[in-house]
């Protein structure tokens, strides 16, 4: 299953799909977004977009910020609650994610999905023909649930906070590379953080049953999805042909490091 493989071919990828959880922008004490991790954030995606790639972010963390907004401390239980977070979240998000920008002089766009959206053939080809024509006009597309009135991801985790989410979305535009971004350094044999024996795997050259039930849906505060979704998008993203990896966030800089071939995270060759 582990191997470890040249991985300067990296360099050589275009179009990029990057997803940030929940817990990689915000706080762990609050669950409020973390500004300063995030201003990072941007300057590296105007950078690899600036470097004539590019970029198409799968953001997490509207309602995180709709609980900051609304005083709510704790994650809502009830349906209706996080659905409002949702609506006053995606809100401020996106308004962060201006300001951020524009000090960039770059320029975005939001885009709010479903899963409905991406299964039907209508609405599917009219998303591919949006995020084609932003990306020809050199903006960087960023793209969430739309939790406020699809409740469908809220309640079974369809979308896995965003992990299967963009991993459709990487095979919507035709992505080289898919890049999930969690709390730990990638794929271990268990969870790192209960099991200290549990073994690093560099690199995944087929996803087989034992991976899969290797795999732990761990929760949290913040975010829904687990390492078992990420090894769900793995699938679909390599079956469409696409690389993904699944690396650290809390170091923004392994974005560029990756880009570069560097051995981070857990590669998923397709």
């Amino acid at each position: 299953m582990d191997t470890i493989i040249d991985r300067t071919y990296l360099q050589r990828k275009k179009r990029i799909v990057i997803k940030i959880g929940t817990s990689i922008i915000t706080h762990a004490e609050t669950g409020h977004i973390d500004l300063l991790k995030l201003e990072k954030y941007v300057r590296v995606f105007t950078d690899i977009r600036n470097r004539n790639k590019e970029v198409i972010v799968v953001s997490s963390g509207a309602v995180g910020a709709g609980r900051k907004a609304l005083g709510i401390k704790e994650r809502p239980r009830e349906l209706a609650v996080t659905q409002a977070c949702s609506a006053v979240g995606q809100a401020q998000l996106m308004m962060i994610y201006q300001r951020l920008f524009a000090e960039y002089n770059q320029t975005i766009a939001q885009i709010l999905v479903t899963k409905n959206v991406i299964t039907n053939e209508t609405t599917r080809a009219n998303t591919q023909r949006t995020l084609g024509q932003l990306l020809s006009m050199g903006v960087i597309p960023i793209l969430n649930e739309n939790d406020a009135i699809s409740t469908d991801e809220i309640q079974s985790d369809n979308f896995g906070d965003n992990d299967t989410l963009s991993a459709y979305v990487a095979e919507l535009v035709g992505a080289d590379l898919l890049i999930l971004l969690t709390d730990i350094n990638g794929l271990y044999t268990d969870d790192p953080r209960v099991n200290e024996s549990a073994v690093f795997i560099n690199c995944v050259k087929e996803i087989n049953p034992e991976l899969v039930k290797m795999a732990k849906g761990v929760k949290s505060d913040v975010g829904t999805g687990g390492m078992a979704t990420k090894i769900a998008a793995a699938q679909i993203a390599n079956m469409a042909g696409i690389d993904m990896v699944i690396a650290n966030g809390e170091r923004v800089y392994n974005i560029p490091d990756i880009l570069e071939g560097i051995q981070i995270g857990t590669l998923f060759k397709a």
